[in-house]
């Protein structure tokens, strides 16, 4: 049964409690008696179930069912409120935003992973050339690029690892290859985003065989790992090396992708006119050479 014990509201809860109540009378109005397995019964007046039905189906007492209807300062658990999401039949949307208003913190379901591309996705990677531009996953396995991205990470160094993941890639070259400028402050970095990514697939065969394997390939992976830090994807400037042109600075952003969950579309645009420059020559040899090289790589880059 809900906690009845009452909270201090901010200014933020005040607004969302109408909310919420409004919200909740229209779910119950659509949700009939015959869609819940009741009969209609005598004199209903109640377009759709009645609060103290919804109350009994979803488990919890009248009273605080009716509190959190009328936008009372209840607090409320997930359980509770899965309960009452599944009584009024709510869908993922209208779950998330009952969370949302209630002011629980949300979990979405874990669907089944993919790592299709479509075309619509690979359509924006390649409308983003002649900036690069990549997905990844979770785990930075590298699933689609375009032309561009290719052109900045083209070292016989890269090439030569042979894997789709960027980190197994930055981590088993030789320091003096490695694409990064700033590897000590770029690599912690990245380690800290898989740890964080880590926490909703501890226990998973992939997750855990991957940590292992490259603990083992790379002990400086292996520290990073032990030191526990977490942060979430977040525009950088970052410094790459390439062997035609030099020094080019980029700034990184992450852009998720619905449908895709825990993908992102990473672009890379250049951070002044000197990069910009050096970017354009990249692209400008593509050109010369004719060579237009494939959408995906097993020669993964930051």
């Amino acid at each position: 049964m809900g906690d009845v014990t009452t909270v201090t509201e901010t200014v933020g809860a005040r607004g969302r409690r109408p909310e919420l109540a409004a919200f909740l009378r229209s779910r119950r109005a659509r949700v009939t008696p015959a869609d819940v397995g009741m009969p209609p019964g005598l004199r209903r007046r109640t377009p759709g179930l009645r609060r103290e039905e919804v109350a009994q189906l979803s488990g919890v007492g009248v009273t605080w069912y009716t509190w959190l209807e009328q936008g009372r300062p209840i607090n409320a658990s997930p359980q509770v409120l899965d309960a009452v999401a599944r009584t009024l039949r709510l869908d993922e949307a209208e779950r998330e935003h009952l969370y949302q208003l209630a002011e629980v913190a949300y979990v979405p379901p874990r669907g089944p992973a993919t790592d299709c591309v479509g075309s619509e996705i690979q359509g924006i990677l390649d409308a983003l050339d002649p900036h690069p531009a990549v997905v990844y996953n979770a785990r930075y396995d590298v699933l689609a690029t375009n032309p561009a991205y290719l052109d900045l990470f083209d070292t016989p160094a890269i090439r030569s690892v042979g894997v789709y993941n960027t980190l197994w890639a930055l981590f088993t070259l030789d320091e003096t290859e490695c694409p990064v400028v700033f590897r000590d402050t770029e690599l912690p970095m990245m380690v800290a985003q898989l740890r964080q990514a880590y926490g909703s697939h501890v226990g998973e065969s992939a997750w855990e065989d991957f940590v292992r394997d490259l603990s083992t390939a790379s002990p400086y992976f292996a520290e990073l790992w032990r030191s526990g830090n977490v942060v979430t994807p977040g525009p950088r400037v970052k410094t790459f090396r390439h062997r035609k042109v030099g020094e080019i600075r980029m700034t990184s952003v992450s852009l998720s992708i619905n449908g895709m969950p825990e993908c992102r579309i990473v672009t890379y645009t250049p951070a002044d006119e000197e990069s910009r420059s050096r970017t354009a020559a990249l692209g400008a040899h593509r050109s010369r050479t004719g060579r237009e090289r494939p959408r995906t790589t097993r020669n993964p880059a930051p």
